[in-house]
C-alpha cells in the first residue's frame, strides 16, 4: 500500500472518531465539524455523520443547515447511511416543514425496506395523512415491522383498527397502536388524565400541576411541581395502569410521590 494510500485511510478513521465524538458531546458548536465531514467520500464517516446529527440538532428550531444535511444524507448511495439518516430525521430529530416531509416521503419509496419502514414511520409521526394508505398496506403484509406498528399509533386514525386486531397485543408496540387508533379508549384515557389534574388541584392546590402532550410524542405527560425548581414528569398511560385506571388512586400515587 502507497504511503498516500496509508494517510487517506489513517484521515478516514480520524474522521470517523471525530463524528463519534461529536455526537457524544450533544453540543450544537460541533455542527459545523459534522456539517463538513457530511461530504465524506467515506461511507463510513457519512455513516458517523448521521447517526450524530440529530444529538446535536437538539432545539425546537434546529439550524437549516444541520437539516438539509441529514436530508441529503437521506439520498446517499449507501442503504445503512440512508436508513441512520432517515431514522435521524423522522425519529430522533423533530424538525419538520415541507423539505422534512417530502424527504420521509421520498424514502417511503426506497428500494430498502428498512428505509422504506423509517420513512413510512418519520412521516406519520408527523401525522401527515399521506402516510395512512402506506401504513394500511404495510400492516396488511405478512410481516409487519415493529416501526410500522408505531407509526399507525401517532395516525390514531380508527380505519387501521380491523388490521391492528390480528396481531398479538403484547408483541412491540401493538398494544399502544390498538390504544392510540381507538377513538373510545383515547377519550377514556384523556378524560381520566383530566380527572387526575383536577382532583389534584383540589386536594393540593400548593401543586403547579398540568396536562401537557409533546409535539412529536404519543399520550399524555401530567406535569407535576411545588417550586419553580421542583417539577417533575410522568407519563399518564404508565400512571393510569399502575393505578388499574382509577383515577383516584392515581391521585394518591402521585400525591405520596411528591411527599416522600
Amino acid at each position: 500500500m502507497k504511503s498516500h494510500e496509508v494517510a487517506e485511510l489513517f484521515d478516514q478513521a480520524v474522521h470517523r472518531s471525530i463524528a463519534r465524538a461529536g455526537a457524544a458531546t450533544c453540543d450544537p458548536r460541533v455542527l459545523p465539524v459534522l456539517l463538513t465531514l457530511a461530504g465524506s467520500p467515506d461511507t463510513g464517516v457519512r455513516l458517523q455523520v448521521a447517526v450524530a446529527l440529530p444529538m446535536v440538532l437538539i432545539d425546537d428550531h434546529p439550524p437549516e443547515d444541520g437539516v438539509a444535511a441529514l436530508i441529503h444524507l437521506c439520498t446517499d448511495s449507501d442503504p445503512e447511511v440512508r436508513e441512520w439518516a432517515t431514522f435521524s430525521l423522522g425519529w430522533s430529530a423533530t424538525a419538520d416543514g415541507d423539505d422534512v416531509r417530502r424527504a420521509l416521503w421520498d424514502r417511503t419509496r426506497d428500494v430498502d425496506p428498512e428505509v422504506r419502514a423509517e420513512g413510512a414511520r418519520g412521516l406519520a409521526r408527523r401525522r401527515d395523512a399521506r402516510a395512512l394508505p402506506l401504513v394500511r398496506e404495510l400492516l396488511a403484509r405478512e410481516e409487519v415491522h415493529r416501526f410500522t406498528f408505531q407509526a399507525a399509533a401517532y395516525l390514531a386514525d380508527p380505519s387501521l383498527l380491523p388490521l391492528l386486531d390480528g396481531f398479538d397485543p403484547t408483541a412491540e408496540g401493538v398494544a399502544e397502536a390498538l390504544l392510540e387508533c381507538d377513538p373510545l379508549r383515547r377519550a377514556q384515557r384523556d378524560e381520566a388524565a383530566w380527572q387526575v389534574m383536577t382532583t389534584l388541584h383540589l386536594l393540593r392546590p400548593d401543586l403547579r400541576v398540568a396536562l401537557l402532550g409533546e409535539r412529536c410524542d404519543l399520550g399524555l405527560f401530567l406535569d407535576i411541581g411545588d417550586g419553580p425548581d421542583g417539577s417533575g414528569r410522568c407519563f399518564v398511560d404508565a400512571l393510569l395502569n399502575r393505578a388499574g385506571y382509577d383515577p383516584a388512586r392515581a391521585v394518591e400515587l402521585v400525591i405520596a410521590g411528591v411527599t416522600r
